[in-house]
């Protein structure tokens, strides 16, 4: 266990960086991370499954305290979140018990779909305009329910997909932004809730796991992580995040490309 945990902390160092320079979420980053690095400790089966759960279990604890400091300046729209969370958290828990029945190589194309489509978006910066108003309550519990169900399937809270929503509704981008980091901790909560639910009895999992939640790195990566990420804020400032953004996204499709490797063979 030891092992595990101070590696986890030292690739917490990285997720931390990655998301205070890059205003990333956790998942894009720790779910191929912990792919890569869970065989390490003899876990051969169900990894898909281990990092998803994993990822939404870490994302809770830095989501924590992002919503705090969101929330202190003023940005975390509350009233869109009261609506909102009842469908994101249906979507998650509804995704989470599918997404646990599911062949592992279908969850990796899945995740390899979607670090494509993140890394094309990152590389033509691409950012909607606003176009419209927010939908009605019920509509916006549908919309809810979809990003809570698609996040379960890739381990993330939401964010790349409810920033872009909330900014084509009108919404100026920093309340987008702390509102997502409101919205995005139920869908890391009962996600990670979930994973860790459904895989309670199977058999074959690492020591130190609660179901599909492997405890050593959601230490090691939530705990460092959240101290690294306010340098990352600050790092933002000082070098050319454009480019890291494009650069990053062609690490990205490299990891796309992997992953489908993964998958198809």
């Amino acid at each position: 266990m030891l092992a595990a945990l101070l590696t986890y902390a030292c690739l917490g160092c990285l997720v931390g960086l990655l998301a205070g320079i890059l205003g990333l979420g956790g998942g894009i980053v720790i779910v191929p991370i912990l792919v890569y690095t869970l065989p390490l400790f003899g876990v051969a089966e169900q990894v898909q499954h281990l990092a998803l759960g994993t990822s939404m279990a870490s994302i809770v604890f830095t989501s924590l305290s992002s919503v705090t400091a969101h929330h202190r300046r003023g940005s975390v729209l509350w009233g869109i979140v009261a609506k909102f969370t009842p469908g994101s958290v249906l979507g998650t828990v509804l995704g989470g018990t599918v997404a646990v029945h599911m062949p592992t190589k279908f969850l990796m194309g899945v995740f390899t779909l979607f670090l494509f489509c993140v890394g094309v978006q990152m590389f033509r910066d691409a950012k909607p305009k606003a176009s419209r108003h927010l939908p009605s309550t019920p509509a916006l519990l549908a919309v809810g329910g979809a990003i809570g169900l698609f996040s379960s399937f890739v381990g993330i809270s939401g964010g790349s997909q409810i920033i872009p929503f909330l900014t084509f509704c009108n919404v100026p981008l920093r309340q987008a932004i702390g509102t997502s980091a409101a919205l995005g901790m139920p869908i890391a909560l009962f996600g990670s809730l979930s994973y860790m639910l459904n895989g309670w009895s199977t058999p074959g999992l690492p020591p130190w796991s609660l179901g599909y939640v492997y405890l050593p790195a959601v230490a090691g990566l939530s705990a460092v992580s959240m101290c690294v990420a306010p340098w990352g804020a600050k790092l933002a400032h000082l070098l050319p995040v454009p480019r890291l953004k494009r650069l990053f996204a062609l690490l990205l499709f490299v990891l796309a490309a992997n992953m489908a490797w993964k998958t198809l063979s």
